[in-house]
């Protein structure tokens, strides 16, 4: 509990909505090496603006090419939106470190503060306002675990377009509630690999029993966005656009310790496809690479899906069906399917590229960790802190107590801050299973893997 010396330090810190951030911002623009740019899966070339219209939306494709701006100025209608559910807080878990009798001080930054349960809302918003100010009738996408096709389905409500939803069949038949919550606002769902589409049945056909994969979900949604004219593709993370959405989270985080009179040393974020950790960090690490600042960033991924810590940075495709453009990314290969018995989502095959080429450089360290570990982590913090946290987020939380811990052995003062996407109501066949003992931990194996990475595509000048 509080100390003397905490008691001017409160348990939340509430940014007013005039301190809400007017620009996104852009950490592109800070960064030595860009990250490298998306490459025409048929020819091998760079892809420019008109290259991909007809995938995305005009202005979210600037986005994406946009490497130089810092400061890109947030519209005044998803400001508008924004205010329904920002500023969210930054809170000191007291509560968690009188738990482990640490010295280390923790804080997380609370995303769950929204129907949609987690951190997703901030850039489907942002990307339903931009097809809705195109003229676009809908828009199609991917959802592995429910956050994202929650979110955007929100959006799409608020804005009305239409809205249609490919969830990994896994998730779609472990997580009917949320599948259901999109369905509310007006959303199609669809489990896949489905029969409804070409690669749907393609995949199926050599994959018999599969559970899915965000990889097959992505080709599943850019077919059906390229046979119904009047819509756009929209992705909820690994792409630039979406980190550079996502980092109201960590503008409002940095601001917040400004308010209180201190320095985060460790920023620690879930890792799948990036959305979370880039957006948290992005400003810090502006920080760092300008020479302002010095922080530890820590990405935490699960053990079955480890793009980062037993990936390889390389050309890759962004989906199964190969018909997306190649990213250069941590990837464990684009027909990586992780195991079915992964209760959270983080089941992307690769890593941003934002994300990698920081990774790459030395500056992000990453760390894989077993879901079973993961949730006793999330009973601990429950129990502590009174939210339930997604899976997602606790892997975040169950760094954060490592760190805590150590600071425990060593006695350091450290100021820990961590991401905590969302919460995970609609995650309780996961945490059924917690409770009654039958959650077990999928690690692939070297050869697993070395199957997978096999596939790379060939790229001129990759090893």
């Amino acid at each position: 509990m509080k100390t003397e010396k905490d008691k001017n330090i409160p348990y939340k810190v509430y940014l007013s909505e005039d301190e809400l951030p007017k620009n996104w911002y852009n950490v592109r623009a800070d960064m030595k090496t860009k990250p490298a740019p998306l490459l025409n899966p048929g020819t091998g070339a760079p892809m420019d603006y008109e290259d991909l219209r007809s995938v995305f939306c005009d202005e979210l494709i600037r986005q994406e090419l946009d490497n130089d701006d810092r400061e890109i100025p947030i519209p005044e209608e998803i400001l508008n939106f924004y205010k329904m559910y920002r500023p969210s807080p930054l809170v000191r878990a007291y509560c968690l470190e009188e738990k482990l009798q640490t010295p280390a001080k923790i804080y997380y930054k609370f995303e769950g503060n929204n129907t949609s349960g987690s951190h997703k809302l901030n850039s489907a918003i942002a990307q339903a306002y931009y097809a809705k100010k195109q003229g676009l009738k809908g828009v199609t996408t991917e959802t592995g675990a429910g956050q994202w096709g929650t979110a955007l389905s929100m959006a799409c409500a608020y804005f009305g377009l239409d809205c249609k939803v490919f969830m990994v069949k896994v998730s779609y038949e472990q997580k009917p509630f949320r599948r259901e919550v999109m369905r509310t606002y007006g959303a199609s769902v669809t489990p896949s690999p489905s029969m409804t589409t070409a690669v749907g049945r393609k995949i199926l056909e050599e994959n018999p029993g599969t559970t899915g994969s965000l990889g097959c979900a992505i080709s599943e949604a850019v077919e059906t966005e390229a046979a119904n004219p009047g819509y756009r593709y929209v992705l909820g993370s690994v792409l630039n656009q979406v980190l550079l959405h996502q980092s109201v989270i960590g503008l409002e985080t940095m601001a917040a310790f400004k308010k209180l009179g201190v320095k985060p040393d460790i920023v620690i974020g879930c890792a799948g496809g990036g959305s979370n950790l880039g957006g948290l960090i992005s400003p810090f690490m502006g920080e760092k690479l300008r020479g302002e600042q010095d922080y530890r960033f820590i990405a935490v991924e699960p053990a079955s899906c480890p793009s980062f810590t037993r990936g390889k940075f390389a050309y890759d495709f962004c989906d199964t069906g190969r018909v997306c453009p190649l990213a250069k990314m941590y990837t464990l290969g684009s027909g990586f399917i992780p195991s079915a018995n992964h209760a959270g989502g983080l089941r992307y095959h690769g890593m941003s590229p934002i994300l990698s080429e920081l990774y790459h450089e030395g500056l992000i360290e990453a760390r894989s960790v077993e879901q079973t570990s993961v949730f006793d982590a999330a009973t601990t913090f429950a129990r502590c802190e009174g939210i339930l946290p997604a899976p997602e987020s606790s892997h975040a939380i169950r760094a954060a107590i490592d760190e805590a811990l150590k600071c425990k052995e060593t006695g350091e003062e450290k100021n820990i801050v961590f991401g905590l996407t969302g919460t995970g109501y609609f995650d309780m066949v996961a945490y059924q299973k917690y409770n009654d003992g039958e959650m077990t931990d999928t690690i692939p194996t070297d050869e697993e893997l070395q199957r997978s990475l096999a596939q790379l595509p060939a790229v001129p000048g990759q090893n």
